[in-house]
């Protein structure tokens, strides 16, 4: 049998147990859960408790890197903390699955891609959605060329009332922005996975804050709406150098009848979208279109159990990861042009 995999969590918070936890303890098989780390003893020991087999607590990062016995680590630390921990782990030799977005800015994104290459080692990112079965099946089809030449995207992710009441989401110091920075990534992620990762070339954007400085309803808890400092809504245009467009619409609170998750491509044989999973083709003077149903790709289907069990996998068997940190540095060169042209007023360049 092949060896356990053994790892380390840094940051016991919400995604952590309602993510990376239940995933590695879903393959114990496969893994083993070693050390825990986070700088809240409470948040530390609740987590701890749930996991009595874990050996090592820490409440300094560097200390669990120093552990010959672990050979990979989840980073589960807020936005602002993903760059320290993951370039530290990458240097003391442990394979890295760093929750998105990877970084809060292209600067220490970088530092994070070549610090993995010089280091050998695996740096994962945790867009789970590309490990649907849905979206895997529609990537099919958009590989086998059923849509021609994509020259256009739109990614949604849009919510009415989704502020997250718990937290540091309105905290840009911490998060390095709002919605466009938390859940427009995942869209934006999933589009560029869809389309082969053209490479951007330039970015306009516009962020509002509108309602989340306001006190009203919220149907993900109630936030500080007198300390809330990102954005509640971001769009954005980004240009291609195949000439290839995306628009972006990201919100965490936006007065629109329903939250919305979706990607549409246009090609010039067929369109897509993904909510719900749809091909649009013309064929014999018709147009129609049909909606591709996969065993196990239904809502029940967890995608971050599949992106750990994928980890795990990729650093037992030395093999490139889905999502790599090359393809996050795209994702987070996007999103930071946004917003430096929301704040400037101008297009901003890709490099």
């Amino acid at each position: 049998m092949a060896k356990k995999v053994r790892v380390g969590v840094i940051g016991t918070g919400g995604i952590a147990n309602g993510a990376h936890l239940p995933g590695y303890a879903s393959i114990p098989d496969e893994c083993e859960i070693v050390a825990l780390c986070d700088i809240n003893p409470e948040a530390l020991q609740r987590t701890a408790q749930r996991y009595p087999q874990v050996k090592h607590l820490f409440d300094d990062y560097r200390k669990l890197l120093e552990l010959d016995e672990i050979d990979a680590v989840s980073v589960c630390t807020h936005n602002a903390a993903h760059y320290g921990p993951t370039v530290d782990a990458l240097k003391a030799g442990k394979h890295v699955l760093c929750e998105k977005p990877i970084a809060i800015n292209t600067q220490e994104a970088k530092e994070m891609v070549e610090t993995a290459r010089k280091q050998g080692k695996i740096l994962q990112v945790g867009f789970n959605s590309r490990f649907s079965p849905t979206h895997q099946a529609l990537k099919r089809f958009v590989d086998a060329g059923d849509l021609g030449d994509i020259y256009y995207a739109r990614v949604q992710a849009l919510r009415v009332r989704g502020i997250p009441g718990w937290g540091v989401f309105t905290d840009k110091e911490k998060q390095g922005g709002g919605p466009l920075i938390d859940i427009g990534v995942h869209v934006i992620d999933l589009a560029l996975w869809f389309m082969g990762h053209p490479k951007p070339i330039s970015a306009t954007g516009v962020t509002y804050q509108k309602l989340g400085n306001r006190d009203l309803v919220g149907f993900m808890g109630q936030w500080d709406y007198k300390n809330f400092t990102v954005e509640d809504l971001a769009v954005g245009f980004v240009r291609f150098e195949n000439g290839l467009t995306m628009t972006i619409e990201s919100s965490f609170a936006a007065n629109w009848k329903q939250d919305t998750l979706n990607i549409t491509l246009l090609g010039t044989d067929g369109g897509l979208e993904t909510s719900p999973p749809t091909i649009v083709q013309e064929k014999h003077k018709a147009l129609y279109h049909f909606e591709p149903r996969v065993p196990g790709g239904g809502q029940q289907f967890n995608t971050y159990n599949a992106e750990i069990k994928s980890f795990v996998e990729c650093v037992r068997d030395g093999k490139e990861p889905l999502v790599t940190g090359e393809q996050a540095l795209i994702v987070a060169q996007i999103t930071e042009a946004i917003y430096r042209s929301a704040e400037t007023g101008k297009e901003v360049a890709i490099s």
